[in-house]
């Protein structure tokens, strides 16, 4: 399979069976990603929560490629109520087999809400996922603060990739990532939802540092990472 950054906490994942999966679509807006919404490809869009930088282009890219969009029951009721055809509700600590492989939502302590027509819609509980496809395993943590069941993540599962949020303010900073990346036992760590705006504004380098050797791996937006 091949992972791809494309900048905040933008994922893509091309598996060797063709299949194409999206993770928090944040394009339009994104001042730091590669991607062009209208010419986004994808199978399935995963969406970890309800913020409008991790919703973003969910509406018109899953209906241009009559994608599934995968999320907690509120954002999947959201999607199908902006005209959204294919969803699949989940909920914390659930999984699902699809045809790509297997998903479990877990848990991130985190909030979840968005703006519409200036009134703030609850969107459900704040989620990660946990993707083991191809023989592989892979956490999306979403955004999250530290939180000690990373501990049970990483006895549940052998994590090939983690992709943890860095920026601090919002999420974990990196000292914070340092600390689930040991509760992961993730064999490599990949930084994300940082440098998009000042607030967030991070250096991956202090994770990679402060981990062992060979762990961390900071992917330029655009660059893939395969397994």
């Amino acid at each position: 399979m091949k992972l791809t950054y494309h900048g905040h906490s933008v994922v893509a994942i091309e598996l060797n069976n063709g299949q194409k999966l999206l993770f928090d679509p944040f394009i339009t807006g994104n001042p730091v990603t590669d991607l062009k919404a209208d010419e986004v490809q994808a199978d399935w869009l995963l969406i970890t929560h309800g913020h409008d930088d991790h919703v973003g282009d969910m509406v018109p890219i899953a209906t241009r490629n009559d994608a599934t969009v995968i999320s907690i029951v509120e954002i999947t009721k959201f999607a199908q109520n902006e005209g959204v055809t294919k969803t699949h509700g989940m909920n914390i600590g659930g999984k699902f087999d699809f045809p790509f492989g297997r998903v479990k939502m877990v848990h991130a302590q985190h909030s979840s809400g968005y703006e519409k027509d200036g009134q703030m819609l609850y969107m459900g509980e704040p989620a990660g996922f946990i993707l083991q496809a191809e023989g592989k395993t892979i956490y999306h943590a979403g955004d999250t603060a530290l939180f000690s069941d990373m501990a049970l993540f990483g006895e549940a599962f052998e994590i090939d990739v983690a992709f943890l949020p860095i920026g601090d303010n919002f999420t974990m900073g990196p000292e914070d990532a340092v600390r689930a990346a040991k509760l992961l036992k993730a064999k490599q760590v990949v930084p994300i939802h940082y440098n998009t705006f000042p607030l967030i504004e991070q250096d991956p380098q202090e994770l990679v540092d402060a981990l062992p050797a060979g762990v961390g791996k900071i992917l330029a937006v655009g660059e893939s990472l395969e397994l």
